[in-house]
């Protein structure tokens, strides 16, 4: 459950940022609207359930392994997830929430307003950053090293 989870949210995380970005730089606004109502129903669908399974695995597997959460490797792993989790309901979950919005609006209308591609640019960033705890996790997680 936990590995599968991990799969689910990374790999949504991973892939979404990709095609997300392809279909901005179309241009074509019913492109882009598409590709941000897919956002959304891709986290929905494979992120967070994928965030959930990975806890709920993980914290099993802390259980029935017998090892203290206060161990080195899954404090920082635990930590590294917290912090892509931070950033991913506090910062992109409401930019995503905006551009869905100026989404709708731009299918019918046919112009892209400057705040979404202000915002596309922000949630590229901060997704980009965000990855960077998760990989960090996703190190600490498999080869549990002896951090201290």
């Amino acid at each position: 459950m936990h590995i599968l989870g991990l799969v689910l949210m990374a790999g949504n995380v991973t892939v979404t940022a990709l095609w997300k970005v392809f279909a901005d730089r179309t241009c074509k606004p019913q492109i882009m609207s598409f590709a941000q109502w897919l956002v959304t129903v891709t986290d929905f669908s494979f992120t967070l359930p994928g965030g959930f399974m990975m806890v709920v695995g993980g914290y099993g597997a802390v259980y029935f392994g017998g090892w203290p959460l206060d161990t080195p490797w899954l404090l920082v792993g635990q930590i590294m997830m917290a912090m892509a989790g931070a950033v991913w309901l506090g910062i992109l979950v409401p930019i995503q929430i905006k551009q869905a919005a100026w989404a709708r609006d731009f299918a019918i209308t046919g112009e892209v307003p400057a705040d979404y591609r202000k915002g596309s640019a922000t949630w590229l960033v901060w997704g980009l950053l965000s990855t960077v705890p998760l990989c960090v996790g996703l190190w600490v997680m498999v080869d549990k090293p002896a951090l201290w």
